[in-house]
């Protein structure tokens, strides 16, 4: 017909008439009478359509009146004729009518067609990719057919007349939302649309897995995985969490119960993690929440440290906490827990917290040692890190690095050579250079110098630690809040 109108008609006639194939036709009545017979024969099956689909909106109470929804769902006789449904079809049909505008009616029925069949081949291209198990259709199409005919329903609604298919998918959007919050309980396209999400992160996650069996330093981003029992006494931790994967990394939060796992502690288990997920969404938490049951820490350890991260690769830095109010017995746990946890190859991080809550979250002070050579690159990156979240946008990083004064000239054109190539997020006027040969002394200029620090970010090695133990996370007793930072090989700075 399309190529019969185009050789057979100007174009501007196509535009301007529009009964030009009555006039270019054999024989000009068949035309009338086809478009007579064509409007029977869809009046008829719009009788026969629409009562039964405003019957069956309000047998499922649809409607936001329930007297209408009982009304309208009432039918007659053993087959349940939708008489009252067929009177309301007749009315909204009479008051399209009576507007005397053709054209109108044409372009709304047009649109509405297009909707409801571009929904249909949406719903069977995502279905396909959701493959859930209680969608079995008698008829199985084509992925990319339904993409298709979806994508072409949706270009011929905006080349047709773009306000009315606005105005036509904003309506069919909501009646379904109306539907939606009448029908509790129904899933409807939230468990299509899970599906969907479920399998391309499970695709995702293997090809991942299949491409970064070893990342280099230029990809590395915090996956971070943190164990505790003492979530809901305390803050800091979890909002530190929620920083650091903002923007650029990755966390998973694992709430400790202590015992074996029985009907008691799975169902004690389940509850936590239902507050916790609430918690979450009420914060807006970027952080995967879960919980893990276990005879004690260091076996929550075992099995935390070997489950992959939320991103699907495997978790590349750990996170413990204590406040400065716990008793010693939580500081020696932490550094037992630290030094179990040097059998994986991950980063260890120690965020020492106070009343104080990072303060006003305006400087971040980095104090790099002569021991912290593996440790400096990440320490730097997670301090950056920190500026990607709102909360810390306005705070300055500045970087102390004391040396021996033997060391100290080398050390400053290394890290001028990483300015200058933008290899380190710190400008020159914010690296400070101190010759320092003697730990009493690095720790009195680190009081000093960062006394109003909001975050000091300091390293550790676990020779120190494993001699020390959690006399290690004491140092710089005067200062607020501290990250203790201790990688697991060196990162180069490219």
């Amino acid at each position: 017909i399309v190529f019969k109108l185009a050789a057979s008609a100007p174009i501007d006639m196509l535009a301007e008439d529009q009964l030009i194939m009555e006039k270019i036709a054999i024989w000009g009545p068949m035309i009338l009478i086809g478009l007579a017979a064509a409007t029977i024969s869809s009046a008829l099956g719009s009788v026969l359509v629409a009562p039964r689909t405003i019957q069956a909106l309000g047998a499922d109470n649809s409607l936001p009146l329930p007297g209408i929804n009982k009304w309208l769902e009432t039918g007659v006789g053993a087959v349940n004729e939708p008489r009252n449904a067929t009177i309301l079809t007749g009315g909204l049909a009479l008051i399209i009518v009576m507007a005397g505008n053709v054209d109108f009616v044409a372009r709304l029925i047009s649109m509405f067609f297009m909707v409801t069949y571009g929904s249909l081949c949406a719903i069977s291209f995502l279905e396909h990719f959701a493959a859930r198990p209680d969608y079995r259709p008698s008829f199985r199409s084509r992925w990319y057919v339904s993409l298709f005919g979806a994508i072409i329903c949706t270009l011929m609604m905006f080349l047709m007349d773009p306000l009315y298919a606005i105005v036509a998918i904003l309506f069919m959007s909501g009646l379904y939302i109306l539907v939606a919050r009448k029908s509790k309980g129904k899933t409807g396209l939230a468990a299509m649309f899970e599906g969907v999400m479920t399998q391309a992160n499970r695709y995702m996650s293997v090809r991942l897995q299949e491409r970064r069996r070893r990342i280099s330093a230029s990809e590395w981003r915090p996956s971070v995985i943190m164990i505790n029992d003492r979530t809901f006494d305390r803050r800091s931790p979890l909002q530190f969490m929620r920083w650091i994967c903002h923007r650029y990394g990755f966390g998973t939060y694992l709430h400790f119960i202590k015992g074996p796992l029985n009907t008691k502690t799975f169902a004690q288990s389940e509850q936590i993690k239902e507050r916790l997920i609430r918690q979450a969404r009420q914060q807006k938490s970027p952080v995967y929440m879960d919980t893990v049951v276990s005879p004690s820490m260091t076996s929550a350890l075992a099995q935390s440290l070997q489950i992959p991260g939320v991103s699907g690769l495997n978790n590349n830095s750990i996170l413990f906490e204590f406040s400065i109010h716990d008793e010693d017995a939580i500081l020696e746990e932490v550094a037992e827990s630290c030094l179990f946890s040097s059998n994986s190859k991950m980063t260890r991080l120690v965020l020492r917290h106070s009343d104080f809550y990072f303060g006003e979250r305006k400087s971040i002070h980095i104090w790099l040692t002569w021991n912290d050579r593996e440790n400096a690159y990440l320490m730097i990156l997670f301090s950056y890190i920190l500026l990607g979240h709102p909360d810390w946008a306005d705070a300055e990083i500045k970087v102390f690095a004391a040396m021996p004064m033997n060391q100290l000239a080398e050390r400053r054109r290394e890290f001028q050579q990483f300015m200058s190539d933008g290899r380190i997020p710190v400008s020159e006027k914010n690296i400070r250079f101190l010759p320092i040969d003697d730990v009493e002394a690095y720790r009195e200029r680190v009081s000093r110098l960062s006394a109003d620090a909001d975050l000091l970010v300091v390293g550790f090695d676990l020779k120190g630690l494993a001699e020390r133990k959690g006399e290690t996370f004491k140092s710089h007793s005067t200062n607020k809040d501290v990250l203790f930072v201790n990688a697991h090989s060196e990162l180069s700075m490219d």
